[in-house]
């Protein structure tokens, strides 16, 4: 249960019982926290998990104003879209209130 809240989960989060199989190892999937969408694949809590981490460490070079104060940002964990607004961590952090 403790592990389950580290991710970010609620274990009080109501649960969709099916049976799926994870798109990416195969494993049979018996409850997920979501009823997923017709044809969109399926992960499993593990698979999901390597692929967020992987995700998470991902960061994008390049050269933005934060939309906030003008900061220079020369680092992101995302790829902006064209014409979007970024933030730098404080500004980020201070929207979120």
């Amino acid at each position: 249960m403790d592990e389950e809240k580290d991710n970010g989960n609620s274990s009080d989060r109501p649960k969709v019982q099916g049976n799926w199989t994870c798109a990416d190892c195969g494993v049979e999937i018996t409850e997920l926290p979501f009823q997923p969408k017709e044809g969109q694949p399926v992960t499993c809590k593990e698979c999901w998990l390597k692929k967020r981490n992987a995700r998470r460490g991902e960061m994008v070079q390049g050269n933005w104003k934060c939309s906030g104060c003008g900061t220079t940002i020369t680092e992101l964990p995302f790829n902006p879209r064209k014409g979007g607004k970024v933030f730098c961590r404080d500004c980020y952090r201070s929207q979120r209130g």
